[in-house]
């Protein structure tokens, strides 16, 4: 009984990492539309067997960012910059409710936590630690997305960005910029209390940086040879 929870437990786990991998290479454009995806690949970049590998494709086909052509395998699914800038539009309008909550809500000390938040990601910026950036940008987010006290509005959000690339965010030029005074204006918003002003902060910083993202993933794939 012992001896099986692991293998169980594992396999979801390799597969979701793998799925988030590649839905991340999509959305930035590494992998362009019509490009063939084998697990094989997949599964050696990753450092995992084909089979958790297999299971993301499977999960990327239902999600619609793969299709399954006969005969030759999963195939990265027709994906435009304004297909991007819709899902970010949708994030923007739930983003936004939930700051406009979490304004209301918000003690002294969440205030404090996330100026504290604030803080470490520019200093990760000025350190060019892309990594650290991106850990202190989804904890920045996250932190409001609890203060703001809905779980069924934080679950619908975590829905929509499970399809943001958030491995590659730091690379999008214009990015780590946008991030930090993006975020500075909806943190006054918030320690103002002011749920109106916070609202139009953060719908603003998503729908900036969904277009950031679809600018880079449109250069990307006008700069890609053709085959």
């Amino acid at each position: 009984m012992t001896s099986r929870t692991p293998r169980n437990s594992t396999r979801p786990q390799l597969s979701e990492k793998a799925t988030a991998h590649i839905r991340g290479l999509i959305m930035s454009g590494e992998l362009r539309p019509g490009t063939l995806v084998r697990p094989e690949t997949i599964g050696e970049e990753l450092g995992i067997s084909s089979t958790p590998a297999r299971e993301a494709l499977q999960a990327l086909r239902v999600e619609g960012f793969l299709e399954l052509v006969p005969r030759h395998g999963f195939v990265v699914a027709p994906l435009t910059g304004e297909d991007i800038r819709d899902l970010f539009q949708v994030q923007a309008l739930i983003g936004g409710e939930l700051a406009a909550r979490a304004a209301v809500k918000a003690t002294e000390q969440d205030v404090a936590e996330l100026e504290a938040l604030h803080h470490e990601l520019i200093a990760a910026a000025v350190r060019n630690n892309n990594e650290l950036l991106e850990e202190k940008n989804h904890a920045f987010h996250r932190e409001i997305n609890l203060m703001a006290g809905s779980r069924k509005t934080v679950w619908l959000m975590g829905l929509v960005t499970r399809y943001v690339p958030r491995e590659f965010y730091s690379s999008i030029a214009g990015w780590p910029r946008a991030t930090m005074d993006d975020h500075a204006e909806l943190l006054d918003g918030i320690k103002a209390g002011d749920a109106q002003a916070a609202r139009t902060a953060m719908h603003k910083h998503i729908v900036h940086s969904g277009e950031l993202l679809a600018a880079h993933f449109d250069s990307r794939i006008s700069s890609a040879p053709t085959e």
